[in-house]
């Protein structure tokens, strides 16, 4: 009886006790600096010019994907409320396989995409209202990346066993994310979506390749998550 009455009479001030709010005015700092990494898997768009399927090789290409990862910096500018100019350059790395079906021996079938990529996004961040110490967010923008491992000037295509890929992509992304306060800096897990914009393939030489004559474009689609620490 006597621990009852006694936690009837601290129950008022337990429920009225605030939470601890971590680093109150970090939200006000005009620049904020930090780092993120993270895992990302990749996808192709193709677009094809018309199919013959009397044609063993004109049958739908396959893109096999694999996780790779993201690694960078951040830059953050607050704008206004709840709204800020992001700026995250970094190093992406994925690499993807495409199923050519119709050949007979695996040598020709394959093609592998590697993908090493110098990102640079801006993103503009659109956030929720703070609640104790997490606050969610919407985040939308344009990046531009040069991919080093394109191939691009190689005097080999896929004669040889290469596929070639324009090194310059562009994108526009689409993603959201929690900020969590922590006592000594800010913790962000985030989802993103690219979506490339220009046209990637470089055909090859010869006009009826059985790879690329009956491809218009390929484009990137890509998922990306990062751990952000500011």
């Amino acid at each position: 009886m006597k621990k009852i009455l006694l936690l009837l009479w601290w129950l008022p001030a337990l429920v009225s006790a605030q939470p601890i709010i971590n680093l109150e005015d970090f939200d006000y700092q005009k620049f904020q600096w930090g780092y993120y990494f993270g895992l990302n898997t990749m996808d192709f768009r193709l677009d094809y010019e018309s199919f013959d399927y009397n044609q063993p090789y004109r049958a739908d290409i396959q893109t096999k994907k694999s996780n790779g990862f993201n690694v960078g910096l951040t830059g953050d500018l607050r704008l206004i409320d709840y709204l800020n100019l992001r700026f995250e350059p970094g190093l992406v790395y994925n690499k993807r396989q495409l199923d050519f079906p119709g050949f007979a021996q695996d040598r020709s079938r394959y093609r592998e995409v590697a993908s090493t990529y110098i990102y640079i996004p801006i993103l503009l961040k659109y956030s929720a209202k703070r609640w104790d110490n997490f606050k969610p967010y919407l985040t939308g923008g344009a990046s531009m990346t040069l991919n080093l491992s394109a191939n691009n000037k190689s005097r080999d295509d896929n004669a040889q066993g290469k596929f070639r890929v324009n090194p310059t992509v562009f994108f526009y992304e689409l993603g959201f994310g929690v900020d969590f306060y922590t006592p000594h800096f800010r913790f962000t897990p985030s989802i993103r979506g690219l979506f490339s914009i220009n046209n990637e393939l470089i055909p090859d030489a010869d006009p009826s390749s059985p790879w690329t004559s009956n491809l218009r474009s390929i484009y990137t689609r890509a998922i990306m998550i990062n751990l952000t620490f500011e």
